[in-house]
């Protein structure tokens, strides 16, 4: 895990992506900011429609446009701003020094093409390896994320593996080229229960093995424990909180953060804790309200909360929460 005093490896500033929508103009990404040290796990964490996607999406430059743009912000991955590079140059980050895991496998995966040759796509297109070549190591890959019968398994098209072996060979095609940055966006959430921690131990090993940074987006609470360095909690596209994992467990300081630790069981015996859900529903990000996003969902909330919009401020070392009870 990377130190305050060393330089990012990937550093996101003041991001805003927006969309036009039927209902207007909506801020996805308003004014995100985040680093990612080398070989760190970094958690972003929030509810559906919070943003965490779209960031990640963002730094990928994938945002579909229309109807969707990257309107302002810095992206510097090792030394380059991401929003500066052309086209071509962008096309040599994406799949090569970063790569992305997607929720669903199947809407990555090529149903016409073999598991094998899409694994060995990304060595031959920028390592410039033969595909006899690639293919090999396309095999030795799928060994890797420990998948059994290699040999027949690199000629198997998607619909002949399961779930988590899908899963499986999209971690392969990530680290393909040994990325610096690999992003996984609810890499778990279509597997079986049994399936998503062998997943995501497997996961983490790798990245910790070829000491790649590893950005976990997810709405799990209970992996974040198990698996983060450091957390950004985001909510209506916004960051609310931003600490390291184990401090932000032991002292969450946002309403939403600990709102969000609230609603989900324990299994350390503890019955006495009861759960206690969030009330109410995410904002419309076409018409947020003036002050805190969360402000009308919130049992804390003053006046002042309606009206005022609270900047993210440090609380601690590393620790920052944007909220005016904190202040």
């Amino acid at each position: 895990m990377s130190s305050p005093s060393e330089t990012p490896l990937l550093s996101v500033r003041d991001l805003v992506t927006r969309f036009r929508t039927e209902r207007g103009e909506v801020t996805a990404v308003d004014r995100v900011s985040f680093d990612v040290g080398a070989g760190e796990t970094l958690a972003i964490v929030g509810e559906s429609g919070s943003g965490k996607s779209v960031t990640a999406l963002s730094i990928l430059r994938l945002i579909p446009n229309p109807p969707g743009r990257i309107e302002s912000g810095q992206i510097m991955f090792d030394g380059q701003d991401l929003l500066k590079l052309s086209d071509k140059e962008i096309r040599e980050v994406r799949g090569n020094r970063i790569a992305m895991i997607f929720q669903e496998p199947m809407s990555s995966l090529n149903p016409a093409i073999t598991i094998g040759r899409q694994v060995a796509e990304p060595i031959n297109l920028h390592q410039k390896m033969p595909w006899t070549k690639a293919l090999e190591k396309a095999r030795d890959l799928l060994g890797a994320v420990r998948m059994s019968d290699t040999a027949s398994r690199v000629n198997a098209y998607p619909h002949q593996f399961s779930g988590g072996m899908r899963q499986r060979a999209m971690i392969a095609m990530a680290l393909a080229c040994k990325p610096q940055l690999i992003i996984a966006d609810e890499p778990t959430t279509a597997l079986d229960v049994t399936v998503q921690a062998q997943i995501l131990d497997l996961l983490k090993d790798l990245a910790k093995g070829a000491r790649s940074a590893l950005i976990l987006i997810t709405h799990d609470l209970g992996v974040v424990a198990r698996y983060a360095d450091r957390v950004v909690v985001m909510y209506a596209g916004r960051v609310v909180e931003a600490a390291p994992a184990a401090e932000l467990y032991a002292r969450p300081r946002h309403p939403y953060t600990r709102g969000l630790m609230a609603s989900v069981p324990r299994i350390d015996g503890d019955t006495s804790r009861k759960l206690l859900p969030i009330e109410g529903q995410p904002p419309n990000l076409a018409k947020l309200p003036p002050g805190c996003a969360f402000a009308p969902r919130c049992r804390q909330a003053s006046a002042a909360c309606l009206t005022e919009r609270p900047p993210l401020r440090d609380v601690g070392t590393r620790h920052q929460v944007a909220c005016i009870l904190e202040a």
